[in-house]
């Protein structure tokens, strides 16, 4: 009851911040949306802003699923790599398009930005290493420290969430496949054994 309480919130909160945005979302919105007390919400949830954090991380969890189906899988590490890229930044956009006026909030707020992010960003370097490693061990990736190369990865990659998700740089001719083969090129071309 406790677990089904608390994803009604989180699904009622996501409702209500793709409709009318975070910045206009009260927590009593969601409580009375959610047919509950005030006094339940703060039961589970002590502000809005970790109200917010625990929906972008239930919307994440499709993200990281994906990833993790990735990094698990036997194939060679490169194309698990140039996989990871793709999928990483079409999974993100699809968050983000999902969630309505989240989106503009998504956008405008930076500390938003890098909050939603950080929330799976410790996941994803965690799948990210596996892979370096995998990749490490075969050879067909040369680098000094793993898990720094993972961490370095995945700021690159969250950097490019924005232009990828609004094809803003469809102007200078790059698309988002070009974006995601230029991605996967610029860290084989930084980590990637030459023999």
């Amino acid at each position: 009851m406790v677990k089904k309480t608390r994803d009604r919130f989180i699904e009622v909160a996501r409702s209500l911040f793709a409709r009318q945005g975070v910045e206009n979302t009260t927590m009593n919105d969601i409580a009375t949306a959610s047919d509950k007390g005030r006094r339940t919400i703060y039961t589970y949830f002590k502000s809005k802003t970790e109200i917010f954090n625990a929906v972008i991380e239930s919307e994440t969890d499709d993200l990281l699923k994906s990833l993790r189906m990735i990094a698990a899988r036997p194939g060679n590490a490169p194309d698990k790599l140039s996989e990871y890229v793709a999928v990483r930044l079409e999974k993100m956009k699809e968050v983000v398009s999902r969630n309505g006026s989240l989106r503009a909030g998504f956008f405008r707020d930076v500390r938003k930005v890098d909050r939603a992010r950080n929330i799976i960003a410790s996941k994803e370097v965690s799948l990210l290493m596996s892979i370096l490693q995998e990749g490490k061990d075969a050879g067909d990736f040369n680098m000094d420290n793993v898990k720094d190369t993972a961490i370095v990865i995945t700021n690159m990659i969250h950097g490019m969430d924005v232009p990828y998700i609004r094809n803003t740089l469809a102007q200078y001719g790059i698309g988002k496949e070009k974006i995601v083969s230029m991605v996967t090129d610029l860290i084989f071309n930084g980590i990637r054994n030459v023999n």
